[in-house]
Parts: structure tokens; sequence; C-alpha cells
């Protein structure tokens, strides 16, 4: 619960009406300018000096909106109302970093927290917000905290979320990994639902995840493990040993009830079939343009298998005879992506993707176009969709966290376009007459 994020554009409506800003990790409490200036150099780095920014904003809205009638129109508050930021700033006296003001910025103590990890924070997540301050919790996305390199999460019928957390290194084998297991609102169920080295279960760096029926499946390094959704007990484990896997990533149920699994480093996707019987695993396509092949989706149209590589930053689709069809790849004229993780469709067939590295998430549309919904992210790992609620599950595997975000409605296939308001983040009543 520590860090910003600046969301690309509003990521829309969730459930029940709710409106959501993109913040994953919320933090209620602000550190003192004293701190941050005294461990870092604000005025040689841009990333420190955009939080300084951040807390000069919030300073300014407090500032002028107990002064201003039209409070709105002030220019200290152009930089919130455009969600955008400059380069550079010049703190004038009275701002709150000045050490004689910063009190002003919380009314509650300041709860220490270890720099190097804020560092890493908050170089990476920023947002511009007054709902810093706590004044507004309806914009607030759903956040899960107390989590241990969660690499993926599932929705299993709107109903509940699982988070795979590979608690240490990933491809470790500690038997500690564990899943858990959390409502729609991200309150947590069972933080260890299910446990490696606990109840007999073998559970070592879980990654991918699919459900099919009452059976929860797991992938774990080189084999994948069944579990029941319901009560956590192990019921099966799929041993790759003839495949020599030892990274297998992502994992998808097809319409057949078949598993589609993916192996990293041989560049590999497997199939698993009769599940209720003997799990037959047979190689569905090996191929070196499969870049590392990470998360995997089925396309809710055709049935296709569709898939990210780490290594190019490529998404790719793999029909029923096993042909492999490169649908974005960064080139010498096109690019964008980094090392890609995750994947899903939602409910209108948009694509969503994350890129753990550039820390984005991008949408792209049936027509191919692409943008981005989500910046400044750290460590965005294997993304989940919930397409009864249209909320996207987003787990940080180097903030032991997540958010459960809600999703904007397509219209008419195009990105939107339109100016963002005041209603946008949750906070309608600003809003001025005839804006």
């Amino acid at each position: 619960t520590y860090s910003f994020v600046r969301s690309a554009r509003p990521i829309g409506y969730g459930p029940a009406g709710r409106t959501f800003l993109n913040t994953p990790l919320f933090c209620s409490r602000l550190l003192p300018c004293e701190l941050i200036t005294k461990h870092f150099n604000y005025s040689t780095d841009p990333y420190i000096e955009m939080i300084m920014q951040l807390i000069k904003v919030i300073y300014d809205i407090r500032q002028v909106k107990s002064s201003s009638t039209d409070w709105l129109a002030h220019p200290s508050l152009t930089l919130y109302k455009n969600v955008t930021y400059h380069a550079t700033l010049a703190f004038p006296p009275g701002s709150p970093c000045r050490s004689d003001h910063f009190h002003r910025l919380s009314e509650s103590s300041v709860t220490p927290m270890k720099l190097n990890w804020l560092a890493i924070s908050f170089r990476n997540a920023i947002i511009a917000s007054v709902v810093v301050l706590g004044c507004w919790t309806a914009a607030y996305a759903e956040e899960v905290a107390n989590l241990a390199f969660p690499q993926s999460m599932i929705a299993d019928g709107g109903q509940v979320y699982f988070i795979a957390n590979a608690n240490g290194d990933p491809g470790t084998r500690e038997n500690k990994g564990f899943i858990s297991k959390v409502t729609t609102e991200g309150k947590m169920i069972d933080l260890h639902f299910i446990q490696g080295g606990q109840k007999s279960v073998t559970l070592n760096s879980p990654k991918g995840m699919a459900l099919v029926g009452s059976t929860l499946y797991v992938a774990d390094l080189d084999v994948v493990r069944g579990f029941d959704k319901n009560t956590g007990q192990s019921l099966y484990t799929i041993p790759f040993t003839q495949f020599h896997s030892q990274s297998l990533a992502g994992l998808v149920a097809d319409s057949g009830g078949g598993l589609y699994v993916s192996d990293a480093e041989s560049n590999t996707i497997y199939h698993i079939d009769d599940l209720a019987h003997d799990h037959t695993v047979t190689v569905f396509v090996q191929d070196e343009s499969l870049s590392h092949p990470r998360g995997l989706t089925i396309h809710p149209k055709n049935g296709h298998v569709v898939g990210v590589g780490w290594e190019d930053g490529k998404i790719f689709e793999i029909d029923e005879t096993g042909t492999i069809q490169e649908l974005f790849a960064n080139t010498f004229f096109t690019g964008g992506f980094y090392n890609l993780d995750g994947i899903d469709f939602d409910k209108y067939g948009t694509m969503y993707v994350s890129d753990l590295t550039a820390g984005k998430v991008w949408r792209i549309l049936a027509n191919h176009k692409k943008e981005v919904i989500a910046e400044f992210l750290l460590s965005p790992s294997g993304i989940g969709i919930d397409r009864v609620n249209h909320v996207i599950m987003v787990p940080y595997l180097y903030v032991n966290g997540a958010e459960i975000n809600g999703l904007e409605r397509p219209s008419n296939a195009n990105p939107n376009k339109k100016p963002r308001t005041w209603s946008d983040y949750g906070m309608g009543w600003l809003q001025r007459d005839g804006e």
C-alpha cells in the first residue's frame, strides 16, 4: 500500500457503477519532503522530482480551494486537471517542500518505510491526484496486499479470484509457493488457501492458472498440479519429465476441457487432454519464433491459442493445426513492447497484455489498434480479466501486491478519445455547470 501510478487514460467503470482510478497499492500517508530530500537528490533525479510535484499539487489544491471560489480554474490546478506533468518544477515559498510546511500534508503521523523500497516504488508508479489525501474513497481501485511475488491472477465466475504466489525467486524449489483467494472487492478470504509444504501439498513456484469445472490447475516449473477450487485439496500432478521441461509458465483451458501450457525455455506449447483420466500430454507446437512464451489465452471468436513472447515482445496466434501467426512484434519500424508476460480477452473481444519490463498494460482492439491504458506500473505480471464484472486483475511481481480495476467499455471499436472530466475519477460532484 505504498505507491502511486499514472494512467495513460482512465480505465473506466467497474461493476455496480463503481469508478476506479488506476492506483495500485494506494498510499494514504505521504513521506515528508524532509525525509525525501535527505536521502535523494531530487534536483537531478526526474522521478523523485515528479514525486515532489505530486506533493505540490496536493498542497496547491488544499490552499487554492480554501481561498478561491472558482478554484477549479486556478492555474495551479492545471497539472491535475489535465493529468499531465512537467519535466521541471520550482518550489515557491510556502510550498510543502519547504521544511517548515511539510507537516501540513497529513493530519496523521507518517509511517516509517524502507527507503530503498520507496525509491523503487515511487520511481515506477506516480499519479497526480488529490485522492492521495484519502478524501474520496470511491475513486480507489481495489487493492490486494501482503502477497509474495504474485505471478498471475484468475477469476472464478465473477465470484472470487485466485492469485499464484511464487513466494521467492521464480524457479526455486523450496515448496513454499501458495495460492491466495480473494473477493472481487479485493478482500482477502484466505492468503494461504493452498500452501506448499502443508496438508500434503507440493507447490514450488506457481505461475499460470486455469479452471476446468471444480479443478484449479497450476503450472509449477516441471509439472501441472490440480487442486479442488473449493477446498484447496491436492488432486492431480501431471509431470512433464519426458519433455525435460523446467519452466512451465502460461496455462489456459480450451473449450473442450483440455489445457494448453507454455514452456518458456524450450519455446514449446503443450496440450493436456483427457483430464478426467490419465492426463495425456503432447507437444502442440515447438518453434523458436515463440520467443520464450509466457501468458496464454484462447481467442473468444475462433478458439485459437493466443500468447505472448517474453524475449521479443511478441504476440502470436496458433490455429488448430499448429500454424503460428505473428500478430505483433518489435521490428525496426514497429515496436513498443519489451517483455510481455500476461494476456487475456475481455467479454467484448478486446485483448489486453502486460509488459513487465516497461511497466505498461496495453489494450488491443479487434482492428489491431493498440493503446497504453496504464503506465509507470511496477512489474505488472500475469494479468487476468474477470469477464463477468468487466474488470482487469493486475498482480505486481516486485511490489507483492495486486490491483482489481474497472475497464472501459468499447465504443464503435475505437479507443475513447473524449477529454477526461472529474467524473472519470469518481468525483463528478466537482464538475462545474456546462463543463
